[in-house]
């Protein structure tokens, strides 16, 4: 299949038609964490917590099968931007063989390391209960999970979103159907509380991946996995590893983040850890358009780069960053219009939507600005630059933010905490700005 339409057509409408079909793709993929969580807070608020307390683990899991699968994305387009079709088809089968082995070691390590992490951060053995019962069962889809990822960024290296937003769809649906019914119980579905909430999702995530092997079959790409492929390559396991490790630990820097958040926050009181729970939830919402349209210019930004056509690259870029701020300022209008509806969906206690509502509105005010760190890490991800994309990520989720969360809180109170979102974003910016032009320029 011929490629070129990736440095042919015009910039703004090639920009949205990759970027339409992963805007609605990652909206679908989204609403896993946001469904499971709408159903498992009509249990109790125990529940809800339990599910808040998982949710960093469940995001190394998915860093790292995001980030390894974006490493082959990246390296299919690229060799095909110069026209290396043998390369890219190594690639995609040697991506295939690590990223499976990556599930498998995920789902064991995690199931063993639960009760300790979770006693870090509570000492209501009722939370920790629910807790272990979610996430034993969830994390045994992981390898479910790698596989998945490895289809999804090899169709959209090869410009195939709409098959990846039909097959995220496809098992949305599914576990969108399955939730009530193995959360509540009905007909022949016994209730089974927040494990059928583990149980859902697991089988939404394998109706994806069915479908996926589906289109594999059936659709003519122009990469495939070969048997002869899966030996490895030094050359390809480098470029994989060069830029997956980078993009697994800018995805999997939340985590830690949340993690050490909700450290500062446990001081105060869990109805923050909750808060900042279901303001993840939401913010994942809220910046899925903006992660789609990153997702839609990587093998853009990719496939140009290889073929040489940095004129090409730069105008990506600019559009890409108008198109994520105006995203997000779109976000920050919706979180002072309806705080209180979105906090809503998660919690009717009083003072916890009391304290969401507050927080979300500060939190909000560093949303535009943001577009410039996202646009810059995840277009040094599509140009293979997977070092200094981490940079940036560093400074959003580690280096700035948690020291002056901590300083804050000590000033302000949890509040602070709110505050230290805003701030960081603000401080990040420019030296995104700096890096990004130093690593393209070289």
């Amino acid at each position: 299949m011929e490629q070129t339409f990736m440095k042919e057509q015009k910039i703004l409408p090639l920009v949205l038609s990759m970027s339409t079909p992963m805007v609605i793709s990652m909206a679908v993929n989204a609403l896993y964490n946001i469904v499971d969580s709408y159903f498992v807070a009509k249990l109790n608020e125990e529940a809800m917590t339990a599910l808040a307390l998982v949710y960093p683990v469940q995001n190394v899991i998915n860093a790292i099968a995001i980030g390894f699968a974006i490493g082959i994305n990246a390296a299919i387009a690229l060799y095909l931007g110069a026209g290396d079709q043998e390369n890219g088809d190594k690639a995609a089968a040697q991506g295939m063989l690590l990223n499976l082995l990556h599930g498998v070691v995920l789902a064991l390590l995690c199931i063993g390391i639960m009760p300790g992490f979770l006693r870090l951060f509570s000492s209501d053995e009722r939370v920790i209960s629910l807790a272990l019962e979610y996430s034993r069962r969830v994390f045994v889809f992981a390898p479910v999970i790698t596989v998945g990822l490895v289809f999804e960024k090899l169709f959209q290296a090869v410009g195939r979103m709409k098959i990846s937003m039909f097959s995220m769809m496809c098992g949305c649906v599914a576990n969108i159907l399955l939730d009530p019914l193995m959360i509540f119980g009905a007909g022949i579905f016994p209730a089974l509380g927040i494990a059928g909430a583990a149980y859902a999702t697991g089988m939404g995530q394998m109706v994806t991946l069915a479908v996926y092997l589906f289109f594999y079959k059936t659709a003519s790409i122009p990469v495939k996995i070969k048997k002869s492929g899966f030996r490895l390559d030094r050359g390809i396991v480098a470029r994989l590893y060069s830029v997956g490790i980078s993009a697994s630990l800018n995805l999997a820097l939340p985590s830690l983040l949340i993690s050490a958040l909700n450290g500062i926050l446990a001081e105060f009181s869990d109805k923050y850890v909750l808060v900042l729970g279901v303001y993840y939830k939401l913010q994942t919402f809220i910046y899925l358009t903006a992660n789609g349209i990153i997702q839609g210019i990587r093998p853009l930004m990719g496939y140009n780069y290889g073929a040489g056509e940095k004129g090409r690259v730069r105008e990506i870029f600019h559009t890409t960053l108008a198109l994520t701020a105006g995203v997000m300022a779109v976000g920050t209008i919706l979180s002072w219009a309806v705080p209180a509806w979105l906090m809503g969906l998660f919690t009717d206690q009083g003072t916890t939507l009391e304290n969401g509502v507050w927080a979300l509105r500060i939190i909000s005010l560093g949303f535009v600005v943001s577009a410039v760190s996202v646009t810059c890490s995840g277009a040094l991800e599509g140009l293979g630059k997977g070092t200094p994309s981490l940079y940036i990520s560093l400074l959003r989720y580690i280096i700035v933010i948690i020291p002056l969360a901590f300083l804050l809180s000590r000033v302000m109170g949890a509040e602070g905490v709110w505050w230290a979102f805003c701030a960081t974003e603000f401080i990040t910016a420019g030296i995104a700005c700096w890096i990004y032009r130093r690593s393209v320029d070289r």
